[in-house]
């Protein structure tokens, strides 16, 4: 007879979510998220969800390449018991290393139908050691300078007071729409995000700027390819401004180089870039070697980002929060889970991840 926590079917749903604003980066842009949803049944009942939410032009995932590495992970993980999830990461490891996204949506679905079945929260599951309301940025996507300024308008009456801005496609533009914004608003603090986009020299004209009108910037992400730690070391060294490495860490073996050439003070630890188990590494790692800790993610609704949320209330030790790309999009096809209250995000106490869904169209269904 099969364990009541064995994996008895796995369902993936194709969804769409338009985006309220282009999603404008150095290296891409995306109009509507292109999503799937993951729902893992337990012989006992309990129903776990999971996303996979691939960004090509980030992640080098898009949806056609997670469905079908989704096949593959699914065959693994059926009629195995979820209580073995760490085995079965390992197995998703060896079976598609190459996509994160697809992991990160397998993962989190047997996670939390684990913890249905256990009727804890995830964020009990891994610890409890944070929990409590915490506040996010929010992301201000390239744009031209009128609509950077309305997009910071309104999201500051909505209480926040830190943009994570992107730049990197134009160093001089991006310092104007900066000045535009803090000339506005010069209370706000900003995490300007260049994706790769600068060079060495182009990123130390770019805080030279900020710094000639007086803009705080807390964080600079990624502001050279994921490949050069040299110039990343040098920025971390001669701009005085913190520098968090996100594309340069997407496996613990790059967190390790990271801190072994000195070339960031924060790690963007994302779900979805290097899946869930291995972002538990990752992080562990980082608190060890004096790293301080970032928490992002692609395009996602609340299901992904609930799981990011529940490792920073469960871990603890989390700084910096990016999880606000819900609010980017259009609609909300999740009930339950945590919510938004302005910039703060509220946790559940219901157990896994809270949420709930029958949103999509079904694509693939093993049992």
């Amino acid at each position: 007879m099969a364990a009541s926590d064995t994996v008895t079917k796995i369902e993936v749903r194709r969804i769409d979510i338009p985006i309220t604003d282009p999603f404008v980066v150095a290296t891409g842009r995306l109009l509507t998220a292109e999503n799937l949803f993951v729902r893992v049944t337990l012989h006992s009942g309990a129903i776990g969800y999971g996303e996979m939410a691939p960004f090509p032009e980030v992640g080098g995932e898009d949806r056609a390449a997670c469905e079908d590495a989704a096949w593959r992970l699914a065959r693994a993980a059926l009629g195995r018991s979820a209580g073995e999830y760490k085995n079965i990461g390992r197995l998703f490891s060896e079976v598609s290393a190459s996509h994160p996204a697809a992991r990160c949506g397998l993962e989190t679905a047997l996670l939390d139908a684990l913890c249905r079945h256990r009727a804890v929260s995830l964020w009990s599951f891994w610890g409890g050691a944070d929990v409590r309301d915490r506040d996010t940025d929010i992301t201000i996507p390239i744009a031209a300078l009128e609509r950077t300024v309305a997009l910071a308008r309104e999201w500051y009456r909505r209480g926040f007071r830190i943009f994570k801005t992107k730049v990197g496609i134009d160093a001089e533009e991006d310092i104007r729409r900066l000045e535009a914004v803090h000339r506005v608003f010069p209370d706000v603090a900003f995490i300007a995000d260049a994706n790769q986009g600068f060079t060495r020299e182009e990123c130390r004209m770019f805080v030279k700027g900020v710094g000639r009108f007086g803009g705080r910037i807390l964080l600079l992400e990624q502001p050279v390819a994921k490949d050069d730690l040299d110039s990343m070391a040098a920025l971390r060294r001669d701009t005085g401004v913190l520098i968090a490495a996100d594309e340069s860490v997407r496996s613990l073996e790059d967190a390790r180089e990271v801190a072994r050439k000195q070339a960031a003070d924060v790690i963007n630890i994302k779900i979805m870039k290097s899946g869930v188990l291995d972002a538990l590494d990752i992080a562990a790692f980082a608190r060890t070697a004096g790293l301080r800790l970032m928490i992002g993610g692609m395009v996602e609704t609340r299901i992904a980002m609930g799981c990011s949320f529940a490792m920073v209330l469960g871990l603890g030790g989390f700084e910096f929060l990016d999880l606000d790309t819900p609010l980017l999009l259009a609609s909300d096809p999740v009930g339950g889970g945590y919510r938004y209250a302005g910039p703060m995000l509220q946790p559940w106490t219901e157990a896994g991840l809270g949420v709930e869904t029958d949103a999509g169209d079904v694509v693939m269904t093993i049992a």
